[in-house]
């Protein structure tokens, strides 16, 4: 059977790092084999969940050209693919485990739960600030055995139902995971306003959604028991779990929006880093395919197998980032890296650029040279300039008398081009050097300068195809003073 594997993030805010490379493993695991990549928004956290962020989720996704076959904007089979609208579902299933004797309803007050967990810490010489599970505490609700319904606020808890026995689940990374079944309590389903929890609403969407792999972060391993008891009490298949490793900042703590600016995909986006550069580097934190360190997306698709994903977590290294962004910005097409630039062009004030010949010739003799697309655009930008920025000091050096009666020369011989490409034009300064004697250098730099304004830039060729015919003569005439 095709997988139907799902990334469903709370929308409290940006695309965290993590979440993108949830994302991507699964639905690299999905492309593979045929499957289908569910996204799912699991807004129950009404006081945090916001429209904005849905859609930075969105955007971020887009942006890393991760594509999903089912959930907003796309709908299908199994709607809705927001929680929120959701409820009336949980609801029913809620009182199907009451009904069960498998729930109960817990009229406790917040005051009186905390009563509990006093009582507890002083019966162990300890303080609420204490980690009471530790110690054995388990909440023990005086509703439990008691079916009366009040008109009064109420939690759903599950009715755990001990029996000595192991609860536990196979994780394609971590191999079988356990623990004893006393060890868990009556987990609330549905909170006083009617809204599920974590553990709830997803196993009930995993089942409707006909999800037969979940993929996610090993912070949500404790959380799977409780998820595999509802799943074992409503008599529905589990799906096969994998919890995947944390990413680490350089810092040694797992990655976080409070500690780390890198945690948001987009500040990525911002500082000019290609999204296969981003997701080539993602994909790699967690997962392996022998030493290989740069895929493309097709090799990705290719080769990544959920089972390849390891136990150790992954650390953030900037160094490496940038270094496969320096990769892909010199190996990817060029008309891809042509318009990934476009709007950091735009940023500093070239708004005449499109993805054409001469923008992707501006691309091959920068990329070797830029380690983001910020440092690609500032090189490209004096190119689509209407005027130049003369450095005195060159100016002086290569544009005196002698530098400028070559500059005459090779004028005449720009003027007389029927051609004005790279191939055509790099020949110039080898055709002079031949007809006067001269030393190429004392050739090609009054060119430079003259173009450029200064005295460094790709070969004559690409710098004059680059400028144009009309603006390559028109800053040789300034410096020229004609």
């Amino acid at each position: 059977m095709k997988p139907r594997v799902r990334f469903a993030p709370s929308p409290t805010g940006y695309l965290h790092i993590g979440g993108a490379r949830t994302a991507l493993w699964n639905w690299l695991y999905a492309r593979r084999l045929g499957g289908t990549f569910v996204l799912r928004i699991e807004d129950t956290d009404q006081e945090r969940s916001t429209p904005e962020s849905v859609q930075a989720i969105l955007d971020g996704l887009t942006w890393l050209g991760i594509d999903w076959d089912e959930g907003p904007g796309k709908g299908g089979p199994f709607p809705p693919y927001f929680q929120m609208e959701k409820i009336k579902r949980y609801h029913e299933i809620a009182d199907q485990l009451i009904a069960a004797g498998k729930a109960y309803r817990d009229y406790t007050t917040e005051e009186e739960t905390a009563k509990m967990r006093l009582d507890f810490a002083a019966s162990k010489g300890l303080t609420e600030k204490d980690d009471l599970r530790k110690a054995g505490f388990k909440y023990s609700s005086p509703w439990r055995e008691n079916t009366d319904k009040l008109d009064r606020p109420f939690v759903i808890r599950f009715k755990l139902q001990p029996k000595g026995e192991k609860i536990g689940f196979e994780d394609l990374v971590h191999g079988r995971l356990e623990k004893p079944d006393e060890d868990l309590d009556d987990f609330v389903l549905l909170r006083t306003d009617g809204i599920p929890l974590y553990n709830f609403g997803c196993v009930i969407d995993d089942h409707d959604m006909e999800i037969s792999h979940v993929g996610r972060g090993q912070e949500h391993i404790n959380s799977t028991y409780s998820q595999i008891a509802v799943y074992q009490a409503l008599g529905w298949t589990p799906p096969v779990f994998t919890h995947f490793p944390l990413i680490m900042g350089q810092n040694g703590e797992k990655l976080s929006k409070r500690k780390h600016p890198e945690a948001d995909v987009m500040a990525h986006k911002r500082a000019g880093i290609l999204p296969h550069a981003l997701l080539n580097f993602v994909a790699r934190l967690g997962w392996s395919h022998g030493n290989d360190e740069l895929f493309t997306r097709e090799q990705m698709v290719a080769f990544f197998d959920l089972k390849d994903v390891g136990k150790t977590n992954g650390v953030w290294n900037p160094e490496k980032l940038l270094s496969i962004n320096a990769h892909w910005l010199k190996t990817l097409p060029p008309a891809e890296v042509a318009a990934a630039v476009l709007p950091y062009l735009e940023h500093v004030g070239v708004t005449d650029a499109k993805v054409d010949a001469r923008l992707e010739l501006a691309v091959k003799a920068f990329g070797p040279r830029a380690k983001t697309l910020v440092d690609m655009a500032a090189s490209i930008k004096p190119y689509y300039a209407n005027a130049v920025t003369m450095d005195p000091a060159a100016a002086a050096k290569h544009l005196d008398a002698p530098g400028k009666e070559m500059l005459k020369l090779a004028k005449a011989k720009l003027l007389a081009m029927p051609e004005w490409t790279s191939a055509a034009l790099e020949p110039i300064v080898d055709q002079l050097a031949l007809e006067t004697g001269a030393k190429k250098g004392a050739i090609a730099q009054p060119i430079r300068v003259a173009a450029t304004g200064g005295t460094t830039s790709p070969g004559i060729g690409d710098t004059l195809a680059m400028l144009g015919r009309d603006e390559t003569m028109r800053r040789i005439d300034a410096a020229l003073g004609t």
